[in-house]
């Protein structure tokens, strides 16, 4: 069996020690989806698994930290953050080639288009509406988490967090660039003077958007529920309205012509019954009941660093390290990033 970036007969003899209780692994496919980390359904004979590991090239410094993602959602389990089951790690890069763990399989879709939307049942704008409501609620309680209590206390350093931020993603540019363009130059400088002198501090998931949950309907007369929240990579302690802010960033308002023009994070939330990013907002502070007065400079931020994520992506697309399809096109959208950015810190 060859699969990109498995070595089947080592992750057959690793998945009998480690996880005998699935038993016989039978087959490992790709799950279509993600351009970031890599993600496989392993079919065994006892229980379906998924598996995680870094992509096959051009791995940042940082970036793609099994080890933190695995801890995270091992600490979120018995909390009411719905996560996929932890079940094994390997920090051995022997197996597959990179470390890796393992996580049960969770029964649901990530959504990111409209015509994936459909695929659920044709919701109506009644559960679109609740389902944009929930994924706000899912937010406030991520960031409601005492991090403390659940074990993830040295996390991170929340002191700080946003200019940290803004430094390790200026880092990040300058190993994944391939042109120069200077308006982002300028956006970096208008980023740094705008730093908020103090924020709150909670565990922040750092890539938070609907196609990073998985959400299946529910029975009639139900709605669409979200089942876990995944792809914790960029997870650490810091300020919880950035989460919001890049929430945003991926959100696409209906009308949004330009939006439309950036292939990440598709246009479900266009779809009818959907809240517009303001409504979003508005839930979000009702049901946390925090301060989002300076919310566009966090937009900004949202779009500067998802500008550098696809930059990244459009690296490794350029070295033919990507794996699956439609990243021809992704890097036309980092000036249309960077573009939208410079908007936000421009409105009053």
């Amino acid at each position: 069996m060859t699969v990109p970036g498995i070595d089947w007969p080592r992750l057959v003899a690793w998945l009998g020690r480690n996880v005998p209780d699935a038993g016989e692994p039978l087959s490992v496919s790709l799950i279509s989806g993600g351009r970031s980390n890599l993600t496989y359904l392993v079919e065994a004979r006892e229980r379906r698994l998924v598996l995680r590991r870094p992509p096959l090239g051009h791995v940042l410094p940082t970036a793609h930290d099994m080890r933190r993602e695995w801890r995270v959602i091992s600490a979120l389990a018995p909390t009411p953050v719905p996560v996929p089951e932890p079940v094994a790690f390997c920090a051995d890069e022997e197996v597959v080639g990179a470390p890796f763990y393992v996580m049960g399989y969770v029964p649901g879709a990530a959504v990111q288009t409209r015509a994936e939307l459909a695929r659920l049942g044709e919701p109506t704008p009644a559960q679109a509406r609740r389902l944009s409501e929930r994924l706000a609620e899912v937010l406030a309680a991520i960031h409601a988490v005492d991090y403390r209590e659940v074990g993830l206390g040295d996390f991170g350093r929340p002191e700080g967090y946003l200019a940290r931020q803004l430094d390790r993603w200026c880092q990040q540019w300058e190993r994944s660039k391939t042109a120069d363009l200077p308006d982002y130059d300028s956006l970096v400088r208008r980023l740094r003077e705008r730093l908020p002198a103090h924020s709150d501090s909670t565990l922040v998931h750092g890539d938070y958007r609907l196609d990073n949950t998985l959400v299946r309907s529910t029975p009639p007369p139900g709605e669409i529920e979200i089942m876990a929240v995944v792809d914790w990579e960029m997870s650490t302690l810091g300020d919880p309205v950035a989460d919001l802010g890049l929430t945003l960033t991926y959100w696409h308002d209906r009308g949004d012509d330009e939006r439309a023009r950036i292939p990440v994070a598709g246009d479900v939330t266009a779809a009818p019954g959907f809240m517009n990013a303001a409504e979003f907002a508005n839930h979000y502070t009702k049901v946390s009941g925090r301060d989002i007065s300076d919310l566009g400079f966090y937009v900004a931020f949202g779009n500067f660093k998802l500008a550098v994520i696809v930059e990244g992506i459009h690296a490794r697309f350029k070295q033919g390290k990507t794996v699956g399809e439609g990243f021809d096109r992704i890097g036309a959208a980092v000036p249309t990033l960077i573009s939208r950015a410079h908007r936000m810190l421009d409105q009053p």
